[in-house]
């Protein structure tokens, strides 16, 4: 049997959060939803998009 894949979710409990950590001399874009587990994602701060690009 295939696990359901698009498991039910309340958008509107969700809790999103960005920042930036700066490591050992990396930066990095950190999105996280902090009302649900490992529902996260970064990435180096050069390759995340301005917002003037998203316009």
């Amino acid at each position: 049997m295939t696990p359901n894949a698009t498991a039910a979710s309340d958008a509107s409990r969700a809790e999103v959060m960005a920042s930036v950590d700066s490591t050992s001399g990396k930066s990095e874009f950190i999105i996280a939803d902090i009302t649900c587990d490992d529902a996260w994602l970064s990435m180096r701060v050069s390759d995340a998009p301005s917002l003037d690009e998203w316009i």
